[in-house]
């Protein structure tokens, strides 16, 4: 399976930005897909999840109702709107799938595929 995160760039705060991941090499639509972010010094971090059909996604309370989460299974595509951006936002963003999961939202340790990352730099 391969992650192609893009998107990503130099935004003021209170603007917006939209991440995509393409993926390719398998089925796409039958793994949630996540985005996660490290920014610098710091541990990776969940940001959203969305469930192979589109229909629940689960959000971390630091983004919740400024981020949405969504894909395109024609495509093979996630994307991360992000609005409202501050600068505690700015991080590299990577997105995820895995295999298999016991229960939504899927446990970070079940995303076994990653993308390469984006850099989203939100400035004050």
């Amino acid at each position: 399976v391969q992650l192609q995160a893009s998107g990503g760039g130099l935004v003021q705060a209170g603007g917006s930005l939209r991440l995509s991941c393409a993926a390719s090499g398998r089925t796409f639509s039958s793994f949630p897909m996540g985005w996660f972010r490290q920014a610098p010094g710091k541990e990776r971090e969940f940001v959203a999840a969305i469930s192979w059909s589109g229909g629940s996604t689960y959000y971390a309370d630091s983004v919740q109702g400024r981020f949405t989460i969504s894909r395109d299974n024609a495509k093979n595509t996630v994307y991360l709107q992000m609005n409202s951006l501050k600068p505690e936002d700015t991080a590299v963003y990577y997105c995820a799938t895995g295999l298999d999961y016991e229960l939504w939202p899927p446990q970070p340790n079940e995303y076994i595929y990653w993308g390469q990352g984006t850099q989203v730099t939100v400035s004050s």
